[in-house]
C-alpha cells in the first residue's frame, strides 16, 4: 500500500489533547497524533521535547492528566503496560529494558513464555527465538546465550525480537537504529516494511532526518511537549522546515570552521603498535595538541575497543601509549586518568554517569581528591567549581542540583566533558559524542570538541556516522576487522572513498 493510500485510511491510533503533569513540570501540553495502519509514522523532536513521556503514555507506563485516546475508533486507557500490550502495542525502549542474567529466548519471551500444562516448553522457546532472530537478520545470535554477554548492537536486535514475539498492531521504536551499522540498518528496514505490509502501524523516532525519509511515510513533530505539526509527508517535507519545527530557529547542518593544527607540534597522544587478541592489532598513530583525530569503521570495527584499551579499561597485550612523551602503565585506568586522559563512552548513561546522583556529582567525580581537606570534602569549592564548568559548556537546564537521569542526551555529554577539563585532561577519547543527540545539541557539541581541541586538547573521536568524522576530524583513520586500513587527511575523503576501503577491507 502507498504512503497515500494509508494517508487516506481510517486512523488505529488517534490522540488528542493528551497532557502529562508531573511535579513542577508539565512533560506533556497538548498533544495530538493520529497513525493509521500499515504506515511508519516517524516522531521527530528535540532531546527533551515530550517523545519518550508521549510513548510511555502509549505503553501503559503513565497514565494521561488530561485528553483522549482512541483505539479503532473506542476510547481507551491503558492504567499499565499489560493493558497496552493486550491491545497489540509493543514497545521497544532507546534504554533497553533486557533482563541480563537471563538468556536470548528468555528474554524474548519474557512475560509471554510458552509452556504446556504450567511447565515451560524451553526448546519450542528456543526455536521460536531462532525463527525470529533469523527473520531479523541475525541467525548467529545464539538463543542460550546470556543477554548480558551481548554487544549493545545485538541487545538491540534480542530487544527488537521480543517485541515481535507478540501479536502486534502497533510497534513503537525508539531510536532503533542508535547501535546498529548500516547493513543492520537496513535489514531493520526491511523487516519495517514486511511489517506495515501486513498492516501493522510503526512508531519511528529517529534523529537521523536521512533516516526518516528513506522509511517514513508521515511525521509528526513535538516542540515543549506539545505538537507542532502533523501528517507531514515524510519524504517530501524539506529538511529546512523539520528543524525549524524542531528548533524554533532555522539550523544549518554545518561543522564548525576547522583551525589547521600545527603538524610540526610534538605529539601529545601517540599510539604505538597497540594491540589485543580477537580484537585489534598493529594500532599507531599520533595526535597533536590542536588536532582533532576520527576513527571511521563499521561497528564490529575494533574502534571503542582501542578508545578502551587507551583508556586503560582493556589491558594492551602488545603496543605501548604515550601521553607527553610519558609510557602510560596498561590495564590502569586510574593511571590513564592522572596522565591526562579522559574517556566519554559510547553508552554514557550506564558507563560515565551516575544518573540518580547530582549533575554538580557527576562533574565531580574524577576530582574529588582535589577537594579534600583533611579527609574532608570541601562542598563549597567543590559546587562552585562544578557550576563553573556547568556554566562555561551551558550546559541546560542551569543548576547543578538537578538530578542527572532529568538531564537532555546532549547535556548529559556536555557533563562528561565538563568532568574531564575539571580533572584537567589534556586527551579526550569521545565514543559516538552525539548517539541519541538531536539536531540542535549536535551543533553545540561539534562547536564545543572544536574549541577544546582550539585550546590545546588532542581529541579522538569514533563515529559510525561517516559524514561526522569526516566534517568534525583534521585526519582520518578508517579500521575493519581490527586493523586500520587507511590513515591520512579529512579533506582527501569522502564518504564513498571511506565505505569502498571499508568494503574492500585492504589498506589504502
Amino acid at each position: 500500500m502507498s504512503a497515500q493510500g494509508r494517508a487516506n485510511g481510517s486512523p488505529l491510533l488517534h490522540m488528542t489533547g493528551v497532557v502529562k503533569r508531573f511535579p513542577g513540570v508539565v512533560a506533556l501540553g497538548g498533544v495530538d497524533l493520529e497513525v493509521r495502519s500499515g504506515e511508519v509514522h516517524c516522531l521527530l523532536g528535540q532531546n527533551g521535547a515530550g517523545k519518550s513521556t508521549l510513548i510511555k503514555v502509549l505503553a501503559g507506563v503513565h497514565t494521561p492528566d488530561e485528553g483522549h485516546i482512541l483505539w479503532n475508533g473506542t476510547e481507551v486507557t491503558f492504567p499499565h503496560p499489560q493493558a497496552a500490550m493486550e491491545h497489540g502495542i509493543a514497545t521497544m525502549y532507546q534504554e533497553l529494558d533486557l533482563v541480563e542474567g537471563l538468556t536470548v529466548a528468555e528474554n524474548i519471551f519474557l512475560g509471554h513464555e510458552l509452556s504446556r500444562f504450567g511447565f515451560p516448553r524451553r526448546r519450542a522457546t528456543q526455536e521460536r527465538a531462532q525463527e525470529l532472530l533469523t527473520q531479523l537478520g541475525h541467525p548467529g545470535i545464539s538463543p542460550t546465550t546470556e543477554v548480558g554477554g551481548l554487544s549493545a548492537a545485538n541487545q538491540q536486535i534480542v530487544s527488537m525480537a521480543r517485541a515481535l514475539s507478540r501479536d502486534v498492531r502497533l510497534i513503537i521504536m525508539d531510536e532503533p537504529s542508535a547501535v546498529l551499522d548500516s547493513a543492520e540498518v537496513d535489514q531493520l528496514f526491511d523487516v519495517v516494511r514486511e511489517l506495515t505490509s501486513a498492516g501493522v502501524a510503526v512508531v519511528y523516532i529517529s534523529h537521523r532526518l536521512d533516516e526518516i525519509r528513506e522509511i517514513g511515510d508521515r511525521v509528526t513533530v513535538l516542540k515543549d511537549g506539545a505538537t507542532v505539526a502533523t501528517g507531514l509527508d515524510a519524504k517530501s517535507t524539506p529538511t529546512a522546515e523539520l528543524i525549524t519545527l524542531m528548533t524554533g530557529r532555522s539550523i544549518e547542518y554545518v561543522f564548525p570552521t576547522r583551525e589547521a593544527p600545527d603538524t610540526a607540534a610534538t605529539p601529545l597522544l601517540s599510539v604505538e603498535d597497540l594491540g589485543r587478541d580477537g580484537e585489534f592489532h598493529d594500532v599507531s598513530f599520533d595526535v597533536r595538541p590542536g588536532e582533532i583525530v576520527g576513527i571511521a569503521g563499521l561497528v564490529g570495527a575494533g574502534r571503542s575497543e582501542v578508545l578502551e584499551t587507551i583508556f586503560g579499561a582493556r589491558r594492551a597485550e602488545r603496543g605501548r601509549v604515550r601521553v607527553g612523551g610519558t609510557v602510560v602503565p596498561p590495564g590502569s585506568v586510574a593511571k590513564a586518568v592522572a596522565a591526562g586522559i579522559g574517556l566519554a563512552p559510547e553508552e554514557r548513561k550506564s558507563q560515565a554517569l551516575v544518573l540518580e546522583h547530582s549533575v554538580g556529582d557527576n562533574i565531580s567525580l574524577a576530582s574529588l581528591p582535589a577537594f579534600s581537606r583533611a579527609g574532608w570534602i570541601d562542598r563549597g569549592a567543590e559546587r562552585a567549581s562544578s557550576e563553573s564548568y556547568a556554566s562555561s559548556l551551558e550546559v541546560r537546564p542551569r543548576g547543578v542540583d538537578r538530578e542527572m537521569r532529568t538531564l537532555s542526551g546532549g547535556n548529559q555529554q556536555k557533563i562528561v566533558l565538563a568532568r574531564w577539563l575539571q580533572r584537567g585532561s589534556r586527551v579526550l577519547l569521545l565514543d559516538e559524542p552525539t548517539r541519541g543527540v538531536d539536531v540542535g545539541a549536535r551543533s553545540e557539541i561539534y562547536t564545543l570538541i572544536r574549541t577544546l581541541s582550539e585550546d590545546g586538547c588532542a581529541v579522538v573521536v569514533v563515529s559510525s556516522e561517516i559524514p561526522e568524522v569526516l566534517g568534525l576530524a583534521d585526519r582520518v583513520l578508517v579500521m575493519a576487522d581490527g586493523a586500520v586500513l587507511h590513515q591520512g587527511p579529512a579533506a582527501e575523503l569522502d564518504e564513498h572513498r571511506v565505505l569502498d576501503i571499508i568494503l574492500r577491507g585492504e589498506a589504502a
